[in-house]
C-alpha cells in the first residue's frame, strides 16, 4: 500500500490571477491620480483596503498551499502594502497620529523599492510578462521614492504615468495567467522561463 494514495491533492483554483489583477488595477486607478487626473479620494482607499489589499492577502494565503514561496511573500507583502498605504494616509485624518513627512514616505518607499528589486531576481526564474510588472514596480518605488525626497511635483507625475504602465503590465499578466487556463492554450503570452534541469 503506497502511502501517497492518501495524501489529500490540492484542487484549489490558481490564485496568481486574482493577486495580480488586485495589485494592477490598484495600481494603476492610484497611477492615474498621482499623473494628476483625479484627486486623492475614498475610491482609491476602497479599491486600497478591498481589493490590492484584502484580494492579495487571500492569494497569497493560497499560494501557500501551492507551496508557491515567491507568490506567497509577493502577494501577502504587497497586500499589506496596501494596506499600510491607506492607513498612513487615513490616520493623520483620524487624529491618530502626526502625518509622515515627505522624508518618511521617501524612506517608506524606498524601503519598498529594495524589497521589489530582490523579488525582481527571483522573475528570471519564473516569466518575462513578471520581469516587466516587477521591473516597472522597482522604477515606481524608487521615482516615487525621489519625488517625495525632492518635493519635485513633476518626478511624482512621471511616476504616475511609469505606475500606469506597471499595474497595465500586471493586469495583462492576471488575464493571461487567467485566460490561457481557462482555454488550455497561450492566448496572451507569458514568455514562461523554461528551466533546465540535470
Amino acid at each position: 500500500m503506497n502511502i501517497n494514495e492518501y495524501a489529500l491533492q490540492d484542487r484549489s483554483a490558481n490564485p496568481a490571477p486574482l493577486g495580480l489583477l488586485g495589485f494592477g488595477m490598484t495600481t494603476v486607478l492610484l497611477n492615474i491620480h498621482n499623473a494628476g487626473v483625479f484627486e486623492m479620494n475614498s475610491m482609491i482607499f476602497g479599491m486600497g483596503i478591498f481589493y490590492g489589499g484584502i484580494a492579495q492577502i487571500i492569494a497569497g494565503i493560497m499560494e501557500s498551499k501551492k507551496n508557491n514561496s515567491f507568490g506567497f511573500t509577493a502577494f501577502i507583502s504587497y497586500g499589506f502594502f496596501w494596506l499600510t498605504l491607506v492607513g498612513l494616509l487615513v490616520m493623520p485624518k483620524l487624529g491618530w497620529v502626526a502625518a509622515a513627512s515627505e522624508t518618511a514616505m521617501a524612506y517608506y518607499l524606498m524601503m519598498w523599492g529594495v524589497f521589489t528589486f530582490f523579488l525582481f531576481i527571483g522573475t528570471f526564474r519564473i516569466s518575462v510578462a513578471l520581469q516587466v510588472v516587477f521591473g516597472t514596480l522597482v522604477i515606481l518605488f524608487f521615482l516615487l521614492a525621489y519625488g517625495d525626497a525632492t518635493s519635485n511635483a513633476t518626478i511624482k507625475t512621471i511616476a504616475g504615468y511609469e505606475g500606469i504602465i506597471c499595474g497595465a503590465s500586471a493586469i495583462y499578466t492576471g488575464m493571461g495567467s487567467l485566460l490561457n487556463e481557462v482555454y488550455g492554450k497561450t492566448v496572451l503570452p507569458l514568455g514562461i522561463v523554461k528551466i533546465k534541469t540535470a
